[in-house]
C-alpha cells in the first residue's frame, strides 16, 4: 500500500448519510482494535451506524464538520475526523478535533496527519483561532498529535474508559491557529 494515493474532503450531510455503512464499518474496526474513541469493544456495527446515522443532521446545521480521507483508485474509506465548532457567543473563536480515526491497513500513511490540516485549514477560515482535543495518554494518538505540533496542557485521571472499560488519564491538547 506505500503507493497509495489518497484524497481528503470535507463530506456533507447527504454523503454522510449515503455512506453510513463505510462510516460505521470504519468506527467498528477502530474500536475493535483498541482504540479509544469512545465506545466499547465489541462494537455492534449496528449501533455503529445508529451513532453515524444521529449525526447527519448536525452535519447538515453545521455544528459538525466532517472529513474523509480516501484511498484515490477505489474511494475506499481510509480515515475521518471532526471539528465540532463552540457555540457560546463567548467561545465561537474556539472548537473542538473529535474522533480522528485511520483504518488499520492505511497508518504510516501520514492520513492523520493530512485529515488535521484539512480541518485547520477550515477552522481557520471560518474564525476559528483555537482547537482543543484529548486523547488517551500514553497512546499512538498522543505522540502523533505532539509531533502535528499541538501543545500539550495536561492529564486528567480516570477520564475515559479504553475499549475494554479500564479507565485511563487522557491528555488535553491546544492548537492556536493564529499566525
Amino acid at each position: 500500500m506505500s503507493g497509495t494515493v489518497y484524497v481528503v474532503d470535507e463530506v456533507t450531510a447527504e454523503e454522510l448519510d449515503g455512506s453510513v455503512g463505510e462510516f460505521a464499518g470504519l468506527l467498528t474496526e477502530t474500536v475493535d482494535g483498541g482504540a479509544s474513541v469512545g465506545f466499547l469493544a465489541p462494537l455492534d456495527p449496528d449501533e455503529s451506524a445508529v451513532w453515524w446515522r444521529a449525526l447527519v443532521p448536525e452535519v447538515a446545521a453545521g455544528r459538525l464538520v466532517l472529513w474523509t480521507a480516501r484511498a484515490a483508485a477505489d474511494g475506499r474509506l481510509a480515515g475521518t475526523v471532526q471539528l465540532r465548532p463552540a457555540t457560546p457567543a463567548n467561545g465561537r473563536h474556539r472548537g473542538e478535533v473529535a474522533k480522528l480515526m485511520v483504518h488499520p491497513a492505511d497508518r504510516g500513511h501520514r492520513l492523520a496527519g493530512r485529515l488535521l490540516a484539512a480541518l485547520e485549514e477550515r477552522a481557520a477560515e471560518s474564525g476559528i483561532r483555537l482547537l482543543v482535543l484529548d486523547t488517551e495518554t500514553g497512546s499512538p494518538a498522543e505522540r502523533m498529535y505532539e509531533a502535528e505540533g499541538w501543545t500539550r496542557v495536561g492529564s486528567v485521571p480516570d477520564y475515559a474508559a479504553d475499549t475494554t472499560g479500564v479507565l485511563h488519564p487522557t491528555t488535553i491538547f491546544f492548537k492556536s491557529l493564529v499566525r
